[in-house]
């Protein structure tokens, strides 16, 4: 953590909003974990408000670099006193949808860390590459799609000629595809 020689009256303006925050309402789905959570707007909508009232503002620098999502939240105070900390977490999707999962997950329980609320997590194991995959009825019969079959298949999903249901039915997918085709389906 870093923070400007004294924070004596961002100390205290931020006591005196933490009595007024209450935690993020859980108003998202996650259709994959079958679960709600507090999303960042969320977590957003229910800090801004009130920090802003005691003269507090959070400002969040995204990065990425070499495979390491960083967030760092600034918290600012009308007095001029700051605090910073850096939070990081790895990417194992190395694609724009990975990335921006990251660094989403990262503002989002930083800024809940700042602020001093709870909220529930379903998306930490997207964050991470960890996604729970919806364990196939019979494996061992089920082939595994290449890389340009899988392009085909997603394809043929956006023009609407068969489904993200049908794709997974059918083959066994690696956890990178099955990320993918979940980013498809959430589009639909």
């Amino acid at each position: 953590m870093n923070k400007s020689e004294s924070i004596a009256a961002l100390s205290a303006a931020l006591a005196k909003a933490q009595a007024e925050i209450e935690n993020a309402s859980k108003t998202a789905n996650n259709p994959h974990f079958k679960s709600k959570y507090a999303d960042l707007a969320e977590v957003l909508n229910t800090v801004r408000p009130v920090m802003s009232r005691h003269g507090i503002a959070i400002v969040q620098m995204p990065s990425f670099e070499s495979g390491m999502a960083s967030v760092e939240t600034l918290m600012t105070h009308s007095s001029g006193e700051w605090i910073s900390n850096i939070c990081s977490a790895p990417v194992s999707k190395q694609d724009a949808q990975g990335v921006g999962s990251a660094i989403t997950y990262l503002r989002r329980y930083s800024l809940a860390s700042f602020a001093g609320i709870a909220q529930e997590d379903d998306d930490a194991n997207a964050a991470v590459g960890q996604r729970q995959t919806p364990a196939p009825a019979r494996p061992a019969e089920k082939p595994a799609l290449p890389d340009d079959r899988f392009r085909a298949a997603c394809d043929a999903i956006a023009a609407g000629k068969t489904s993200v249901q049908v794709v997974r039915s059918r083959y066994t997918l690696t956890t990178e595809q099955d990320n993918e085709l979940h980013v498809l389906e959430s589009a639909q």
